[in-house]
């Protein structure tokens, strides 16, 4: 299947799915010689996985790690690292009933159009399980970018139409949506709750800063920084769109707003999210993505099934009433993946 790998000179390529025997990723480029247990890894993934709240799937999945290559005495080696998770609450039986009709908002039908075939357990390859396998490759990215003093944290700033008012770094992981404001974040579980009672779900917004990237990266004109951390973002299935800096913003604004002016102390404000002419000028990048509600959804709906006849869908199972907290690690997973491709490809240059 093509399309399962990204990176350049810091390659990940992914497998599995949602209701197989195992996903997991291998992982190519990996600087030899850097100290990483294993527990690194884990813990990343920790954050990613089923069953963390009420708001989240239920399907309990420990999502241990392992790692069967490209360590050794917990270094890599330099050599691809391959992980995998394997699958211990899959429960394809409870797509049985609607395996022949087109669940909305899901691939079912736009992946029988391009392969004939489709596996209708979960999603298959589609499904937001296929994560796992990115967010185990962005631990290990971050811990090579860690030794570049370069940090990325992500989080949630509005959940349908709620918006966080405050930044509180500490808050994040204290609490369901991975919100940085508490009192937002208080508010969006009531109305993620109000919603899953409802039998719907939640759409958001997750942005991410990523600091201690130094000025240089980017390969211009078709691999900018902007447009591989864009490619990075919208290949995950839950995220229709991207906006960096003061985004959709610049429409109402002038170019003496929008500009980033410079003084002697650097630049006077951050428009342009830390990327100018998709190359990195030092400044924090800033971006923010837009997170569709989960579209597994107990309401009835109307399809067709695979002989084209109209139909009623009710999906039953266990998900998410809102994708964005298990969305975050994914969203710094990427962006790490992004950011040490980009190092490797501007060390190669430089010779």
């Amino acid at each position: 299947m093509a399309g399962s790998t990204f990176g350049h000179a810091f390659r990940i390529t992914t497998f599995g799915e949602s209701h197989g025997g195992a996903v997991g990723v291998v992982v190519d480029g990996v600087t030899p010689g850097v100290e990483i247990a294993t527990e690194e890894i884990q813990l990343q993934l920790n954050r990613r996985k089923p069953g963390q709240s009420s708001i989240t799937t239920p399907r309990s999945e420990p999502d241990r790690v392992n790692v069967l290559s490209g360590v050794f005495q917990d270094k890599t080696t330099g050599t691809p690292m391959m992980m995998i998770l394997y699958n211990s609450d899959a429960d394809p039986s409870a797509y049985d009933a609607i395996k022949n009709l087109f669940r909305p908002g899901h691939a079912d039908y736009s992946y029988l159009q391009k392969y004939g075939i489709r596996d209708w357990r979960g999603s298959g390859r589609a499904s937001g399980r296929e994560t796992s396998g990115r967010v185990a490759a962005g631990a290990v990215a971050r811990k090579l970018l860690a030794r570049r003093n370069v940090s990325v944290l992500a989080y949630t700033i509005n959940v349908g139409g709620i918006s966080c008012r405050t930044f509180d770094p500490e808050t994040i992981e204290n609490n369901p949506l991975r919100a940085c404001d508490a009192e937002a974040a208080q508010q969006m579980v009531e109305y993620v709750t109000q919603l899953k009672d409802q039998k719907d779900s939640a759409g958001g917004i997750v942005e991410c800063r990523i600091r201690g990237v130094a000025p240089g990266l980017g390969e211009p004109v078709f691999d900018k920084l902007d447009a591989e951390l864009a490619h990075a973002m919208l290949s995950v299935g839950s995220i229709k769109g991207i906006e960096f800096g003061a985004g959709f913003g610049v429409a109402g604004m002038t170019g003496s707003q929008h500009n980033d002016q410079m003084s002697t102390a650097g630049f006077v404000t951050n428009n342009a999210g830390g990327i100018i002419g998709g190359i990195s000028t030092g400044e924090e990048i800033v971006f923010r993505v837009a997170v569709k509600p989960t579209s597994s959804i107990a309401k009835p709906q109307k399809t067709v099934n695979t002989a084209g006849e109209e139909s009623v869908i009710v999906t039953e199972g266990r998900h998410d009433a809102c994708i964005c907290p298990r969305i975050v690690p994914v969203v710094e997973a990427m962006a790490c993946l992004v950011l040490e491709d980009h190092y490797k490809r501007q060390a190669a240059l430089l010779g």
